[in-house]
């Protein structure tokens, strides 16, 4: 069964998801089901259930608002991908709070050309963790916000909490 908890934060529900104790989604909705839904057909095949309390994804969360901006790099996750875009995702997760950075410096830090910041941008844009695997801390070379999945809103407030307190 995938276990599912939401979170209030000052940008809006933060609904995360959990199977066996690792946190395999997390996304700014009120809704589980919406994250639920772009799971894999396998995980979904397991249902869904709402609890009071995923324990340590929730309070890292918690302790993540707070002021402890590195509270979400210690939590377990997993999400799939093929070898190139599992070197994006753990070179995103090595973005520190406060800094941002280019979808070709992201390519660069995964071991890829420059070139493939195409590839950084789709794995931005079909990551499932989102603020663990913090996607928001990648802006396009060419100025402004980019897109996310979530709204601008959020990606900005979210760069602002970790750049007052980093």
């Amino acid at each position: 069964m995938i276990e599912a908890q939401v979170l209030p934060t000052p940008v809006g529900p933060l609904a995360l998801l959990s199977h066996e104790g690792v946190l395999i989604a997390a996304g700014f909705t009120p809704d589980p089901q919406e994250m639920f839904v772009r799971l894999s057909p396998q995980l979904q095949a397991r249902g869904l259930t709402r609890t009071d309390d995923l324990g340590r994804p929730a309070q890292a969360v918690r302790d993540y608002l707070d002021g402890d901006l590195k509270a979400l790099d210690d939590v377990e996750l997993a999400q799939p991908g093929s070898p190139k875009r599992q070197r994006l995702l753990t070179a995103l997760r090595e973005v520190p709070p406060g800094v941002t950075i280019s979808y070709a410096d992201l390519a660069e830090r995964a071991g890829l050309p420059r070139t493939a910041a195409r590839a950084a941008g789709a794995a931005c844009a079909q990551n499932l963790i989102a603020p663990f695997v913090p996607c928001h801390r990648i802006l396009p070379s060419t100025g402004g916000f980019g897109g996310y999945y979530y709204g601008i809103p959020v990606k900005q407030w979210l760069l602002t909490h970790e750049k007052a307190l980093a």
